[in-house]
């Protein structure tokens, strides 16, 4: 890495501030900052009160490849064309310039640790240097056992193993697991330990200013975490949602979710969930969420512990939203409700005077790449004119200031493209087939029904409403791309 590092300090400009991009996979605004009264997450409570907390933050598409390409581009899903884990973002825009290669080009040593593009799906002309993907298991030793067992029925009934699909051994292993083992031993915990030299190795040149991309796989399904952090929680104080009903009057294609949840070794095939096993389910998902914020902690730690963090900009942000239980969805996102599509999102900068504070305004993943780009003094990269964010700075100074924008995200469902737009009242979704038809539209009213319980698109009483959203979301995107066919996860 050093030797990396001395190719690219000419180019360096020591009055940049680094940047310290964190991403989460699969955790919903649960934390302690944004109200969560159960869960355990002090590290993330921190950082945000030396930042601010974006309590409206909305990814562009709800699953984990697309959403990240998105944020990574700066283009809104409709725009890159991927709504699938599979293909390479250089495949539909082969001359983009992504978020971290504009740093790259302006002399930042960028790197990515984990997840940050999807695993396997990577983009080497982000990076400085080959991302790195830590070899550890995901597993404790019962799930790496039970993932191991089933590869060998595999093979012993002469059965080829399938790259996706239930029969994937690795889903041969439980949706939670609680091993008895340091944080190091499982792969975000050796993810933290990779982080924590590469930031040490980064002190070593300290005119050289940095773009450091940590991602955590947790809280994604396996919920697996080191048996301390399961110890904060008892399963019999865990609340279960009230709302395990679907949407009432929603289409029944669009209301569902994927899944892969259903593919572990040890949940119900009937997908009956009994509260027992909800609650077993929510044990995992927090203990999986307080791993995530523990390897944060040491993040957050060593930064100070360098001398980096009054020169540094940290971004901490989750890929898209999560149901745990709610409309009767379990481990999963794949739509266009708020629950799959609203996301953490925490901003600290050095100097910044509106610590602790939350901003309502909506604000999308796409707005990333020019808020970081702003906040760093960077020339805006030649392909600008192709950026669909808004840049959010005028927020970090007066986060209640007003705010004109909606948030967009979209989900491909058996041909139908769906399309949702939330304003700061409603929820408006648009259903179209590939001939451009629309064939269903929902809308949810948050003043209202904040749950999204009830789609009141057929009131009579909404029709103005209706007529008015629609206009507005016909004039904010580009023509409707051609409908994708649904994809499993």
């Amino acid at each position: 890495m050093l030797a990396a590092l001395a190719s690219f300090a000419h180019a360096a400009q020591a009055e940049r501030p680094n940047v310290l991009f964190i991403a989460s996979d699969d955790l919903r605004p649960q934390l302690g900052c944004y109200g969560d009264k159960v869960v355990k997450s002090p590290n993330l409570d921190r950082l945000a009160a030396r930042g601010l907390v974006f309590d409206r933050a909305y990814c562009q598409q709800a699953l984990c490849s697309p959403s990240r390409i998105s944020l990574l581009t700066g283009r809104h899903v409709w725009t890159t064309k991927i709504y699938d884990i599979g293909p390479f973002l250089r495949e539909t825009m082969p001359d983009v310039i992504t978020l971290p290669q504009h740093f790259k080009n302006n002399g930042y040593f960028t790197r990515s640790l984990g997840k940050i593009y999807h695993v396997g799906i990577d983009d080497p002309q982000s990076w400085s240097a080959p991302p790195w993907h830590s070899k550890k298991p995901r597993y404790g030793p019962v799930g790496s056992a039970m993932v191991a067992k089933r590869a060998a029925d595999l093979k012993a009934a002469g059965q080829p193993i399938p790259k996706k699909g239930e029969n994937v051994p690795f889903y041969g292993g439980p949706a939670f697991e609680a091993p008895d083992m340091a944080d190091e031993n499982l792969l975000d915990g050796d993810t933290v330990r990779e982080a924590l030299d590469a930031m040490r190795e980064l002190a070593k040149r300290p005119e050289q200013p940095f773009f450091l991309a940590v991602g955590f796989a947790n809280p994604h399904v396996p919920w697996v975490a080191p048996k301390k952090y399961w110890d904060l929680y008892r399963t019999e104080d865990l609340p279960l949602p009230e709302n395990r009903f679907a949407p009432k009057n929603a289409p029944a294609f669009a209301a569902t979710t994927g899944a892969d949840f259903y593919w572990y070794s040890n949940v119900p095939k009937d997908r009956k969930i009994t509260p027992e096993f909800g609650r077993q389910c929510l044990h995992g998902h927090l203990a999986a969420i307080s791993y995530v914020d523990a390897g944060i902690g040491r993040l957050l730690a060593e930064l100070d512990r360098l001398g980096f963090r009054e020169k540094t900009v940290i971004v901490f942000w989750g890929d898209h939203g999560y149901y745990m239980g709610e409309h009767n969805w379990w481990g999963g996102k794949h739509n266009t409700y708020e629950g799959a599509t609203r996301a953490p999102l925490i901003v600290s900068v050095p100097g910044q005077k509106t610590t602790g504070a939350h901003c309502p305004a909506l604000v999308e993943f796409v707005d990333l790449y020019p808020s970081l780009v702003e906040l760093c003094g960077l020339p805006w990269p030649k392909d600008a004119a192709g950026l669909e964010g808004k840049s959010f700075v005028p927020l970090l100074n007066d986060p209640k200031r007003p705010w004109d924008k909606a948030a967009f995200s979209e989900y491909p469902k058996g041909g139908r493209q769906g399309v949702a737009m939330r304003t700061d009242r409603y929820r408006y979704v648009e259903w179209r087939n590939k001939n451009g038809d629309l064939v269903a539209r929902e809308l949810y009213d948050h003043q209202a029904d904040p749950q999204e319980n009830e789609n009141v698109a057929d009131a009579p009483a909404n029709a103005a409403v209706l007529e008015r959203l629609a206009t507005q979301l016909r004039a904010a995107r580009k023509p409707a791309p051609e409908a994708e066919p649904e994809r499993k996860p």
